[in-house]
């Protein structure tokens, strides 16, 4: 557990106080940060503070502003931002409890984890825990930290609490104004098929260790490079162009109706070829005979010659003339 704690506190509901401690759950992914480099010289680029018509100026002489017009400033000293702070309460308390689907994902920020501070507080921990485990909900309550005030919700992960700050609503966009030109209509019956199996198909747990940042790995590969070649001449990488969406959907699709055609009775038969399509290419024959028989069949076998088709009808001829002379 990491030795400095995010808050510490107690989380109140109604008399109950239960002494916590709130641990970051998260850590920022993997990055490469670069510097700005004067190429002749080999030197980094420095910025100095300057006033427009008075040059370079001191770190003291700078204060804070809020710009109320254009050119227009209201001057705030830090004495004065940190009087208007508000007082690093020690106490979440919990005033509401909603269903956890009520909250929508766009409001969610930031994970953090809530541990028992002590021995003693693990009790009510625990209750308070299985509370809201039993009962399906959410706690919400605000939270005032670093002079700012978070509202946070409470909710049961494993065997303790995970805390997530949320944000207001005034800092979210409405979907709406994105979602409202695009058209509400049903979607083609044959292409949702196939939409969904292909989902069916790619469904699995969720397993985030085998993702990774391609790009940053990328950059380390080409920093490397440049290390060991200990030259600054241009390294360009052997990367694939990637497609575009549009082949990349195209080839999808295709591939899906090859993979459904072949499994024959899993999707509807109005996809391939029409029944009467794949007989007309051979006038005689005993598939063709098989369907006159047995009907119902002749589906499975229409699905599977319709998905070879595609071979050359040079290599079946030879075979229906063996088994005649037969």
């Amino acid at each position: 557990m990491p030795a400095r704690a995010y808050w510490k506190g107690q989380i109140r509901l109604a008399l109950v106080s239960i002494p916590i401690e709130v641990y970051p759950a998260t850590r920022s992914g993997p990055s490469i940060s670069f510097h700005q480099i004067h190429e002749p010289s080999g030197k980094r680029i420095r910025y100095e503070k300057v006033a427009p018509g008075v040059g370079p100026v001191d770190r003291d002489e700078i204060i804070k502003g809020y710009e109320v017009s254009k050119g227009s400033y209201v001057l705030l000293d830090e004495e004065e931002i940190e009087a208007v702070k508000i007082e690093s309460r020690k106490t979440l308390e919990l005033v509401q409890f909603v269903e956890a689907d009520e909250i929508d994902v766009l409001y969610y920020e930031k994970p953090y984890f809530v541990v028992p501070a002590d021995d003693l507080a693990e009790e009510a921990y625990i209750v308070l825990r299985e509370a809201l485990r039993a009962s399906r909900k959410v706690g919400i309550g605000q939270l005032a930290v670093r002079g700012r005030e978070q509202l946070v919700s409470i909710k049961p992960c494993g065997r303790g609490l995970v805390m997530e700050v949320l944000r207001y609503a005034d800092e979210v966009h409405k979907a709406q104004g994105y979602f409202r030109d695009i058209e509400d209509a049903r979607p083609d019956e044959d292409l949702l098929d196939l939409a969904t199996t292909l989902i069916e198909k790619k469904s699995g747990p969720f397993k985030p260790a085998e993702f990774h940042d391609r790009y940053v790995d990328a950059l380390h590969r080409l920093i490397d490079k440049k290390v060991k070649s200990k030259s600054n001449k241009r390294i360009l990488e052997d990367v694939e162009e990637p497609a575009t969406g549009k082949s990349n959907v195209i080839d999808l699709m295709a591939a899906l109706r090859k993979s459904v055609g072949d499994g024959g009775g899993s999707g509807s038969p109005s996809r391939k070829a029409p029944a009467g399509k794949a007989p007309a290419r051979k006038p005689t024959g005993h598939k063709a005979a098989a369907k006159d028989s047995d009907g119902k069949a002749a589906e499975p076998k229409t699905a599977a010659k319709s998905a070879s088709s595609r071979k050359p009808a040079a290599k079946k001829a030879p075979a229906a003339r063996t088994r005649k002379s037969a």
